[in-house]
């Protein structure tokens, strides 16, 4: 299809620290991914050294002609102990901000992208109702010394990402931590017990999300007070949740109980973050495997690009807010196919702005092949490979591809 996007929309491409800097000793996943008999298939090490590479990363950005850079600042390394700003940290990030806009990129800030300080899960963490106050601490110090250069901010990336993955069957109901030996261990080594270490992720799942929406609604409070002047909100991982027949009932339970308590908040924001990869079925007793004969990916679920158009109908609908779209890609090692499923998830947003739905950019994930969690860095998403031994960048046949949409603001049949 040909398509013109409208004046204005932005193009971007997104990360987050700890999946890109390096040697983020002091967050909880640190320790998380080096304790015996830890789920992460390898720790996340050097990553990417975003940490010292960032300007020359930032310079890549701006050539491909990307207005926006989403990235994250880091928890655990402004707050290391609680109560303890570090001002050389929160310098880092004052000159990491100021680069973008030294190369024209706009940078969208998320405070907290999963990781977070040792000592802030040792003492319950997301499953304790403290942790929304010194949440919005952080934030609010953050904001003192950054604000000036944000042009965009998330306050939490995905956080129904717990309650989401024990839906779907991946987590136990309740969280892992208590089937899991590792998180035992991680507790005890920053001198605290598995009930009270309160990890994103890893413990009770319905307990997180609440804490976590209560946190957005003080970070949000907390930020304005000190900058109201950009867009804030908070992203969320949504799929196209779509029920066979007979089903319908239990997609919309789940929809309600996992969406719910962060479109009711984001009604109140300056925009709602969608974060889409692929659709998830369900029928009447819960969720469904891959459909037969639809390809899977190396993440383990369907090739699905068509899954945006629905969650941002979806979630526009729902919060009645602009829509950015601050998350979609695909992990692949076949750049063909990452053209393709890009093309198609572009074309679904097209037929929602020629419908009047108000979408104003789209960020790819990720700028960077890096470090994917528990998968390590087998799920390569990145528009740029990351050569493992030298940190050599080098910019795939997509990233030109994307370049040359951003560009034009245009799809063509080409």
């Amino acid at each position: 299809m040909h398509f013109r996007f409208p004046d204005g929309f932005e193009w971007g491409t997104a990360a987050s620290a700890h999946q890109t800097e390096g040697n983020n000793v002091n967050s909880d996943y640190w320790l998380l991914e080096h304790v015996p008999g830890t789920i992460f298939a390898e720790p996340s090490g050097d990553a990417c050294d975003h940490f010292r590479r960032y300007r020359e990363d930032i310079a890549m950005i701006a050539g491909l002609g990307l207005q926006v850079y989403r990235l994250s600042i880091e928890w655990a390394r402004i707050e290391p102990e609680e109560g303890v700003f570090s001002v050389a940290a929160l310098d880092h990030y004052r000159r990491v901000l100021a680069t973008c806009h030294e190369y024209g990129v706009s940078p969208c800030v998320t405070f907290h992208h999963f990781t977070s300080p040792r000592w802030f899960s040792a003492d319950g963490g997301w499953e304790d109702d403290q942790g929304a106050d010194r949440f919005a601490r952080y934030c609010e110090r953050a904001t003192v010394h950054l604000g000036d250069l944000i042009t965009m901010g998330c306050t939490i990336n995905e956080p129904d990402v717990p309650l989401m993955l024990s839906l779907i069957g991946i987590f136990p109901e309740g969280g892992i931590k208590a089937q899991a030996a590792f998180v035992a261990e991680a507790a005890r080594r920053c001198g605290s017990t598995t009930e009270r270490f309160g990890a994103f992720m890893f413990g009770d799942m319905r307990r997180t999300r609440d804490v976590m929406a209560a946190a957005h609604r003080k970070a949000r409070e907390a930020i304005k007070s000190v900058r109201g002047d950009f867009p804030l909100g908070l992203t969320l991982s949504m799929a196209d949740d779509q029920a066979v027949p007979g089903g319908e009932a239990t997609r919309d339970r789940v929809r309600a109980e996992l969406y719910g308590p962060f479109l009711e908040a984001a009604r109140e924001d300056d925009f709602i973050g969608v974060q889409t990869y692929s659709r998830q079925r369900w029928g009447k007793d819960g969720p469904l495997p891959p459909e037969a004969g639809v390809p899977t990916v190396i993440m383990g679920y369907e090739f699905w690009p068509e899954a945006l158009e629905a969650t941002v109908r979806y979630a526009a609908a729902e919060t009645d807010v602009p829509v950015w779209v601050t998350e979609n890609g695909i992990g692949t090692d076949d750049d063909a196919q990452r053209i393709d499923y890009v093309r198609r998830a572009l074309e679904g947003v097209a037929r929602c702005l020629a419908d009047g739905v108000d979408v104003r950019g789209y960020f790819y994930w990720s700028l960077l092949d890096n470090f994917e969690w528990m998968l390590g860095y087998a799920p390569r998403f990145g528009l740029v490979a990351v050569d493992r031994a030298t940190q050599v960048r080098t910019p795939k046949p997509s990233a030109q591809w994307f370049a040359r949409v951003a560009r034009a603001n245009a799809l063509d049949d080409d």
